[in-house]
């Protein structure tokens, strides 16, 4: 994806979380223009759940959350730096999210997601990834949610079902790496 983001020009970039002055800076420094959302804190602190069904389960607004939070005024992109997001999202809204970014990517756009292979652990901890110039992602604590799921191998490729290409790999501190393209 690094590679993509230098050698390309004047790409539609959407990063997923706090909002990130270095990842501003670098991206808006290689020529791209930045949209920002941050899913996880808009999904948990705002008003989207909306009591529960008959099983107990948490009812959610998603439709509301999508106009809300992913509200793009017409605006197509060309990468998605979705990193962990959908691991902390509520269930109801992970695949809405998916559907709906997948509407708003330009054929042959990209998106990064990293993925936690398990829900316990130091690595676990919700974060906000910084772009860099060279190979690194740094990594910084962010706003304390819960993880509330590790998605296997198989569950990724059924949650992009509908994305064209999909090459995932395994990286350190027990996540997965995904690049799914439209």
């Amino acid at each position: 994806m690094r590679k993509r983001l230098q050698a390309d020009s004047e790409l539609h970039v959407i990063d997923v979380g706090y909002t990130s002055p270095s990842n501003i800076n670098y991206l808006t420094g290689l020529g791209h223009s930045v949209f920002l959302a941050d899913l996880v804190h808009d999904a948990w602190s705002g008003n989207w759940q909306n009591g529960t069904d008959e099983d107990g389960n948490a009812r959610w607004d998603v439709q509301g959350f999508l106009d809300n939070s992913l509200n793009f005024s017409g605006r197509t992109f060309d990468v998605a730096l979705l990193w962990t997001a959908l691991d902390y999202l509520p269930e109801a809204l992970v695949a809405p999210v998916v559907n709906h970014l997948f509407s708003a990517m330009n054929p042959g756009g990209e998106v990064f997601a990293l993925f936690h292979t398990r829900t316990q652990g130091e690595e676990t901890v919700h974060c906000r990834y910084h772009l860099t110039p060279g190979d690194e992602v740094e990594v910084q604590l962010a706003e304390p949610f819960p993880i509330q799921r590790a998605f296997t191998n198989r569950s990724i490729e059924r949650l992009f079902s509908d994305w064209s290409g999909h090459r995932q790999f395994l990286a350190k501190d027990s996540v997965s790496e995904v690049i799914m393209t439209r």
